[in-house]
């Protein structure tokens, strides 16, 4: 010291800590009041805006009076110096976490505000708040008089190494980044591999992609695996979907009656049953002479893939009972069976799986 401390000193010092101590409390709660006002609106971006605010606001207050009673006591250069640079690095690293939490939070709510950019994908956030979190790393170091150019340098030198380690981590994070530049999955979609594995995907982060099947279990697909898979996505280029439904009826029906019954049964299910479509324009097609009965198709519009389940199981049931009252009859499948013993064939009928097999059995 250059001088001994006095009770004045003592006095700015702790006028000072104590402005920025209220500073800080004023600033939360006009904070609070601008966070209630943030919430009525219908951007979400700003609710970030105004909690990362919260955040830095109040802490840079709080640094600011202890650099402002640091400065009014008589303090060595030195000390002075080391003081300084704490308060900074201190203010940095606020400033860098808000930094890092305001920017990840306008790209996730930017994406989610745009249809066909992936509204959940953790990719793009932890990308953005690492990046930020480097540069406030690089500017501490600057700030602490440590050059940062060694160590680029040692980085670049050292990178060829760290992507031959981490060749499948890198592998993964560049495929996830080209599956979701490229549009074709993206989260909450409908997809199905030629492996087998389907369902919603949840999630498309660095190294996986989520997918939560319709039994509600989670699958974990890696994003090099899914970005070289045959892939069948229901949600692309609509959502809304054609289901087909086979049905068949007996010989002797009246096939312009069938189709009136039917068409009266599909319009009672697409107005009653939620996920149906009601502008879509159904129709039903005869298509076969079978051994036992003459099929049709049913052509239904579902709103999402999941949706068809329950609409095909309406659809049977009441077109089953209005079959029933209507007097149309859907024959079982039947199969004849022809024993041959010496020369007598006695034909037999029998109930089967598969209509119209025919068999012969020779009896010694």
């Amino acid at each position: 010291m250059s001088r001994a401390v006095t009770v004045d000193d003592l006095a700015f010092a702790g006028i000072a800590l104590a402005a920025g101590l209220l500073a800080a409390f004023l600033a939360r709660v006009v904070l609070r009041w601008l966070a209630k006002h943030a919430d009525r609106t219908r951007w979400s971006g700003d609710d970030v805006i105004v909690e990362a605010l919260r955040r830095v606001v109040p802490w840079a207050a709080v640094v600011a009076g202890a650099a402002s009673a640091a400065a009014t006591l008589p303090l060595t250069r030195t000390v002075h110096t080391h003081v300084n640079q704490s308060l900074t690095v201190l203010l940095i690293f606020v400033c860098t976490l808000a930094a890092a939490r305001v920017i990840a939070g306008l790209v996730q709510t930017v994406t989610q505000s745009r249809s066909g950019v992936a509204g959940s994908a953790t990719i793009f956030v932890n990308i953005t708040r690492v990046l930020v979190l480097a540069i406030g790393f690089l500017v501490v170091l600057q700030t602490l008089g440590i050059s940062i150019a060694p160590m680029l340098t040692a980085l670049g030198v050292g990178g060829l190494a760290v992507a031959l380690a981490l060749q499948d981590t890198l592998a993964n994070l560049f495929a996830g980044i080209h599956i979701l530049a490229s549009k074709t999955v993206q989260p909450g979609d409908y997809i199905r591999l030629s492996s087998g594995e389907e369902g919603y995907v949840e999630d498309i982060n660095w190294r996986q992609t989520t997918v939560r099947a319709l039994s509600n279990n989670l699958v974990v697909i890696p994003n090099g695996q899914l970005a070289k898979a045959n892939m069948t996505n229901y949600m692309r280029p609509e959502q809304q979907l054609t289901i087909l439904v086979q049905a068949g009826v007996a010989y002797d029906s009246d096939l312009e009656q069938v189709e009136r019954v039917t068409m009266e049964v599909v319009a009672e299910v697409m107005t009653e049953i939620t996920g149906a479509i009601p502008e879509h324009e159904p129709a039903v097609r005869f298509h076969t002479f079978g051994d036992s009965r003459i099929g049709f198709t049913v052509i239904l519009g579902v709103g999402e893939f999941s949706d068809q389940y329950r609409i095909k199981h309406e659809f049977i049931k009441r077109l089953h009972r209005r079959y029933q009252r209507e007097g149309i009859r859907i024959p079982a499948p039947a199969r004849t069976v022809a024993l041959q013993q010496g020369a007598v064939v006695i034909p037999q009928q029998r109930t089967a799986q598969e209509a119209g097999d025919t068999q012969i059995a020779r009896l010694d």
